[in-house]
């Protein structure tokens, strides 16, 4: 992982754990229709963060490992997960060097992370770690930008966020996955997800985001902005936020 990736969400967890996007549950559906995927699946789950990804598997009944090298957000999946007892084991690591057992895990999965990771190290650690014929899942939300409301929220983005383009997830494309899975196969699959915000909910999602500006110059003015945004198309008090949750699956050719 590049070096900031791994303390830039620590002033942001709070905002995390509240406002970010969570999975539909046709994730897992679609795992177990098509891979087999059960209960009995050791799971790692790298870059796992306060467990948004980690959570649904866990829920499921899997073991998992949550690695995280941010110590704000590991403790944050630590206070929100620890009822799941000795099935949520709490790891620090990275992507790159999990410290997990080799050959110990039936899934590797990345929720909004794999875009921090450094492709060709993290490949040939997630190839240590999984099983013989071992699944990787990688996931994004990926926000969308049909609506008036959508497009201008990223404008607004686009305007105050000084490493936006630089860092945004999209910049990920199907050629570098296809390259990660190479020489084996994967295969792309789309969920449809939303989120509906009052402003206080907007605001927060807008402050989740490690690219965004929480204090300084210009910050009462991006606030201002998105307060009239929100004011011009909230509909009863709400707004859309809507989502297309790809996931990139497949085994990993040793």
């Amino acid at each position: 992982m590049a070096s900031n990736s791994t303390t830039r969400f620590s002033d942001r967890v709070e905002d995390y754990v509240k406002y970010r996007p969570h999975y539909p549950a046709g994730v897992l559906s679609f795992l177990s229709s098509v891979y087999s995927f059960d209960s009995r699946w050791v799971v790692a789950d790298i870059g796992s963060g306060t467990g948004i990804s980690t959570e649904p598997f866990l829920a499921n009944g899997n073991k998992v490992y949550a690695v995280e090298p941010n110590v704000d957000m590991r403790g944050k999946a630590e206070e929100l997960l620890g009822g799941f007892g000795e099935r949520f084991v709490s790891v620090d690591g990275t992507a790159e060097a999990t410290g997990l057992a080799g050959g110990s895990v039936e899934l590797v999965v990345a929720g909004q992370a794999f875009h921090w990771f450094d492709p060709v190290r993290s490949r040939v650690e997630f190839v240590r770690v999984l099983k013989p014929g071992g699944l990787v899942a990688l996931i994004w939300n990926e926000r969308l930008m049909g609506s008036p409301f959508e497009k201008e929220y990223e404008a607004l983005i686009l305007h105050y966020a000084s490493d936006y383009k630089t860092i945004n997830h999209k910049n990920i494309a199907d050629l570098q996955i296809a390259e990660f899975f190479a020489p084996a196969a994967f295969r792309l699959d789309q969920f449809a997800n939303e989120q509906l915000f009052d402003f206080a909910g907007l605001k927060g999602r807008l402050l989740s985001s490690s690219y965004i500006p929480k204090e300084g110059q210009g910050v009462a003015a991006m606030i201002d902005n998105l307060e009239r945004l929100f004011e011009k198309h909230a509909v009863e008090g709400r707004v859309r936020v809507g989502y297309d949750t790809k996931l990139y699956s497949g085994m990993l050719a040793v």
